[in-house]
C-alpha cells in the first residue's frame, strides 16, 4: 500500500489462525510517512489506529466462544476488525463501524485473507446521527476510551443504537476515560459487571485488562 509500511500476522483465536494486515508500529512513523488520511485526523486519533492491540485480542477472544445466534451485533470503533472477522466466521450477523478514513479498506482486505464474505460497515462517528444503521442487540469494542471526552460522545452513540434489551461489552487495558460513558448507560437502565480478560500480548505494565459489560432489561430502558 502506497505512502506507509503494513504488516500481516497471524493470531490464533478461538482454536483458529486469522491473518490481519495493519500498520507497521505507528511510532516509526510521522503524519507524512503514513499518508494523507491518517496526517488529516487529530493526532489523538490517528495515533489508535491500524495496530493490533492486546485488547482487541481479547476481545476477539471473548466473541470466539460468546453465544451469538439470533443477536444483531455492531463493533464500534472496528480497527483492523479482528472481532469482527472472528463473529462472520461464527455465522453471526455483524456489522463493524468506524470513523477511521482507511478502515473500511483494510477490513475489505483482511476479510479477503481469511477467505471471508464481505462484512457490513458503516462509517460511524459517535457524535452524528446514523439513522440507517438501527439498533443493535450486542455492542462491542476494543481501547474505545483512550481521550478525555470520549466517553460522553460513546455513550450517546450507545442510547442512540441499543435495543431496549441489550448488552454493550468492552474490551479495557485499563487506561480508560469512561467513568462518564459508565454513568450514562446507568441513567440508561444499564448495569456493569467486569471480568479479567487476557490475551497474547501485555497489557500496559502494572495495569490489568478486563471485559466490562453493560446489560439493560426489559422494562428498564430510559425514555
Amino acid at each position: 500500500m502506497p505512502g506507509y509500511d503494513v504488516e500481516t500476522l497471524t493470531h490464533h483465536i478461538g482454536g483458529l489462525d486469522y491473518q490481519v494486515r495493519g500498520l507497521t508500529d505507528r511510532r516509526k512513523h510521522n503524519a507524512t510517512e503514513v499518508g494523507a488520511d491518517v496526517a488529516a485526523l487529530p493526532p489523538a486519533e490517528g495515533s489508535h489506529f491500524g495496530v493490533l492491540r492486546p485488547a482487541g485480542i481479547a476481545l476477539a477472544q471473548a466473541m470466539s466462544v460468546l453465544p451469538v445466534k439470533g443477536l444483531r451485533i455492531l463493533e464500534m470503533g472496528c480497527g483492523l476488525g479482528l472481532a469482527s472477522l472472528v463473529l462472520k466466521r461464527r455465522g453471526a450477523d455483524i456489522t463493524a463501524s468506524d470513523h477511521h478514513p482507511m478502515a473500511e479498506q483494510f477490513l475489505r482486505h483482511n476479510e479477503t485473507l481469511n477467505g471471508l464474505k464481505p462484512i457490513a460497515f458503516h462509517c460511524a462517528p459517535w457524535d452524528t446521527p446514523h439513522d440507517s444503521l438501527g439498533r443493535f442487540d450486542l455492542l462491542i469494542g476494543a481501547d474505545l476510551l483512550n481521550e478525555r471526552g470520549q466517553g460522553a460522545a460513546l455513550g450517546a452513540f450507545v442510547g442512540r443504537h441499543a435495543q431496549p434489551v441489550a448488552r454493550v461489552m468492552l474490551a479495557d487495558a485499563g487506561r480508560s476515560h469512561g467513568a462518564a460513558f459508565s454513568e450514562i448507560l446507568r441513567r440508561l437502565g444499564f448495569c456493569t459487571s467486569e471480568q479479567r480478560a487476557w490475551s497474547s500480548g501485555h497489557w500496559p505494565p502494572g495495569r490489568g485488562g478486563k471485559i466490562v459489560t453493560f446489560g439493560r432489561l426489559a422494562g428498564t430502558a430510559a425514555g
